[in-house]
């Protein structure tokens, strides 16, 4: 009689499914459903982060790069005046250095004796 359902078998209209630990398994894979479904949730904003990071670190290595370039053309035109300067003739460069540091003498002279 157990196998019709009568008697002190499983109760009707749940199948025994409670007796076989359906149900238990049931909820046991919603609970992990659930907790796949925040895992997900967190790595998906995480990795939405991670491209906005992206997107801002590689603006200020555009706009280094910019400024790198710039730079390089400034000193690219310092070296070619001083390429310039010192394929003049040396008098002329000795000259200057010279009144350089008369310059440099005399402004030395006149703080000291102010002092």
């Amino acid at each position: 009689m157990r196998r019709a359902g009568l008697g002190d078998g499983a109760p009707t209209g749940n199948y025994g499914y409670t007796n076989s630990g359906y149900s238990v398994y049931e909820e046991e894979n919603e609970r992990l459903t659930e907790s796949l479904r925040t895992k997900v949730s967190a790595i998906k904003s995480l990795s939405i982060e991670i491209g906005t990071e992206v997107k801002n670190q590689n603006k200020l290595l555009s706009e280094m790069d910019n400024d790198f370039d710039s730079a390089t053309g400034l000193l690219g035109a310092t070296m070619g005046r001083l390429r310039r300067l010192s394929r003049g003739s040396q008098t002329k460069l000795l000259c200057y250095m010279m009144l350089f540091a008369l310059f440099v003498f005399f402004v030395t002279y006149w703080i000291i004796k102010l002092r």
